[in-house]
Parts: structure tokens; C-alpha cells; sequence
């Protein structure tokens, strides 16, 4: 398996499980329907742990442009790899959303909520504010990659950040962390193909009333993770 293809598989997981659990806490008629943030973050931070432990081997598990640019940022990992990441982990997320979809199906048939099924693609505010939304993700981000950077137990003088399988229990449970401390206020992206690669796919497969896809406020899951993601690593840098 190639480092290319690891990514797929393992964002694909992360989707597949992430929006998956969200799928079955907020469409009608599923046996999770109402369950609550609680079991939410919970799933996500199982996503992340399969995600992880699938493909750190062979690609280091980055999963997330976000903290393949933060790497990068660092010279953890080389600028020319970055294109052919960010592509796998675009697919990986795009085909784990269609999964969701499939398996859910007739659960979307069920809703009537356009958010709740947008919401089972990919994020939106709960107080919509170009700033403060913006400002959530940063944070977020920056908490996760600074957290890799420690967690994946790099030196600065390493040619190399990777995350290896033993490492899939401590990331997941800092994005527990995350999702249960800064998960409120936008639903905690950090992750822009996780983000946009499904919300392209709620646009594009005929779910029923389905409502638009929030692309006035795509934009800020994609620059805010990046932003925070750069941040994190400047500092581990001059930290380190």
C-alpha cells in the first residue's frame, strides 16, 4: 500500500465514522436519533483512533491538510508531497461521505430538517459570526497540530514528524478533548477535507430536500484550520 492510498483509506474512515455517528444521532428513525454531543464527540475521537491506526505505517496518518501543511510549515515533511496528501485526503473524505449517505439513506428519506442532513456532511455555526467562527477553528486547529507535533514525540532536528500506530490513542483523545471543550460554537471542523470534501458531495448526490450546503460558510472551515495549523507550527518551532 502506497502512502497515497493509506490516506484515502484512512480519511475515508474518518469520515465514514465521524459523519456516520453524527448521521445517527441527528436523522429521524435511527436507533442513536437524539443521543446527544456526547456520543458525537465520542465517535469522532473512535474515527480519528481507526483513522490513525489504518494508515500511520504507511503515510503517517495526517489525514487532514491542515496538519499536512502544518508539518510542512515545520520542514517535518517535504512541500513536494503535500499536493498528492491533500488530494488523497479530499478523495478518502468525499467517498467516506457517500458511505454515510448510502447507509443512512433512507434516514435522509425520513428527515424533513435540511440542517440536520447538512449537518451529517460537514459543519455550521451555532452563532453564525464571520469572526468569532473564524476564530474557533484557529484554535481548534492550532490545539490538535501543536498537541501531533508533541504526541508524534518529534525533535526539531528530525528529519521527520510521522505518527505511528501507537500514537492512534493519544490523538483521539485529544480530539476528544477538543470536540468536548471547543466543539460547541462550530461544531469543530479542524479538518478542511474533512469539512469540504463532504459538503461537496451533499451538493452533488439527489438526497431528498436537502436544502443548500452552507457555502457561505464553507470557506472558514478550510482558511481557519490552515491559519491555525501554520500558527502551531511556527510556535512548536521556536519552542522547540
Amino acid at each position: 500500500m502506497t502512502p497515497f492510498i493509506a490516506e484515502i483509506i484512512g480519511t475515508a474512515f474518518l469520515v465514514l465514522l465521524g459523519d456516520g455517528v453524527v448521521a445517527n444521532v441527528v436523522l429521524n428513525k435511527t436507533n442513536g436519533n437524539n443521543s446527544g454531543w456526547i456520543v458525537i464527540t465520542f465517535g469522532w475521537a473512535i474515527a480519528v483512533f481507526v483513522g490513525v491506526f489504518l494508515s500511520a505505517s504507511v503515510s503517517g496518518a495526517h489525514l487532514n491538510p491542515a496538519i499536512t501543511i502544518g508539518l510542512a510549515v515545520a520542514n517535518k515533511f517535504s512541500w513536494s508531497l503535500v499536493p498528492a496528501y491533500i488530494e488523497a485526503q479530499f478523495i478518502g473524505a468525499m467517498l467516506g461521505a457517500v458511505l454515510v449517505w448510502i447507509a443512512y439513506k433512507k434516514h435522509f428519506d425520513e428527515t424533513s430538517d435540511p440542517n440536520a442532513k447538512l449537518s451529517a456532511f460537514c459543519n455550521s455555526p451555532a452563532i453564525p459570526n464571520v469572526f468569532f467562527n473564524l476564530a474557533t477553528e484557529i484554535i481548534g486547529t492550532f490545539a490538535l497540530v501543536f498537541g501531533i507535533f508533541y504526541i508524534a514525540g518529534g525533535n526539531i532536528n528530525d528529519v521527520q514528524i510521522k505518527l505511528g500506530s501507537l500514537d492512534a490513542l493519544p490523538v483521539a483523545l485529544l480530539i476528544l478533548g477538543i470536540g468536548l471543550s471547543l466543539g460547541g460554537p462550530t461544531g469543530y471542523a479542524i479538518n478542511p477535507a474533512r469539512d469540504l470534501g463532504p459538503r461537496i458531495m451533499h451538493f452533488i448526490l439527489p438526497i431528498k430536500d436537502k436544502g443548500g450546503s452552507g457555502w457561505n460558510y464553507s470557506w472558514i472551515p478550510v482558511v481557519g484550520p490552515i491559519i491555525g495549523s501554520v500558527l502551531a507550527a511556527l510556535v512548536y518551532t521556536m519552542l522547540a
